[in-house]
Parts: structure tokens; C-alpha cells; sequence
């Protein structure tokens, strides 16, 4: 297994972002998006979550992205509460790896990191350090 640090950038090779920052967060069960206008979307008999992912803000262009509709699960935020979101699969690039992962969509833009990696991604793939960051640049 590959160690990662507390933060590490990553990409979104889907997105056309390729770098981010993304915080590891051993507590949190669902990896996170930051996004906004976010809203299900049907088209002919399909369903789809369109979304503006990142911003300014992050350095990013906020295109309009719409993506296969993947399911919606209730998730408990930071403090506590539980709140609906869209999850989405996409693919994540790490290590200069790729990997595929569930990302649940969120306004994000009051937090300091716009993408968080939480345990279902980590598990069996990585090792954290808590105590090193930004390991995957070196």
C-alpha cells in the first residue's frame, strides 16, 4: 500500500481538473465534491445530476457538468446533522494512478479544502501519515 499525508492534490481527469487539494479524512465514510447548482436532471427515461463543480474561489472554471445519476444517500455532515445527497462515480488521479470512486456532491465553498477522501476510498488502497503531506507530488 501507498502512504498518503494528511492533504494530498489530486486530480479529476472526468472534470478536466488536474490539480486540487483534497484533505484525508479517516472520520468521514463518503469522499466529497465541492460543487454547487446542483440538481437531478431526467432526460428521456434516463436520470442525470447536473452540477458546477469547484469555482473561483478553487481556481477553477465553473463549467456545467451532467453525469449518470448514480443514487442518493442520506450522509451526516460535519456537525451532525444528516442531509440527502447525489453521489456520482467518476475517476480520481493519484500517485499518477487512476482510480475510480464515489464522490457525493456538496456546497463546500465556507470549508478551506473543496474535495475530501473518506475511508471507503482509502481502505485497502492507501496508508495515512497524518504527520507528512502532499506525499503523492514526491
Amino acid at each position: 500500500m501507498k502512504t498518503i499525508g494528511w492533504k494530498e492534490t489530486i486530480g479529476l481527469p472526468d472534470l478536466g481538473i488536474l490539480r486540487v487539494p483534497a484533505k484525508i479524512d479517516t472520520g468521514a465514510r463518503t469522499s466529497v465534491l465541492h460543487c454547487s447548482s446542483i440538481k437531478l436532471v431526467k432526460k428521456g427515461r434516463k436520470q442525470y445530476v447536473e452540477f458546477r463543480p469547484l469555482d473561483e474561489r478553487f481556481g477553477q472554471q465553473a463549467d456545467v457538468y451532467l453525469f449518470p445519476f448514480h443514487s442518493e444517500r442520506k450522509i451526516r455532515n460535519s456537525f451532525g446533522q444528516e442531509e440527502n445527497r447525489y453521489i456520482i462515480n467518476t475517476t480520481i488521479s493519484l500517485f499518477n494512478e487512476t482510480y475510480t470512486i464515489e464522490l457525493s456532491l456538496r456546497d463546500r465553498s465556507g470549508m478551506e479544502f473543496p474535495v475530501l477522501l473518506g475511508r471507503t476510498f482509502i481502505r485497502k488502497k492507501f496508508l495515512v501519515d497524518v504527520s507528512r503531506a502532499n506525499l503523492s507530488r514526491k
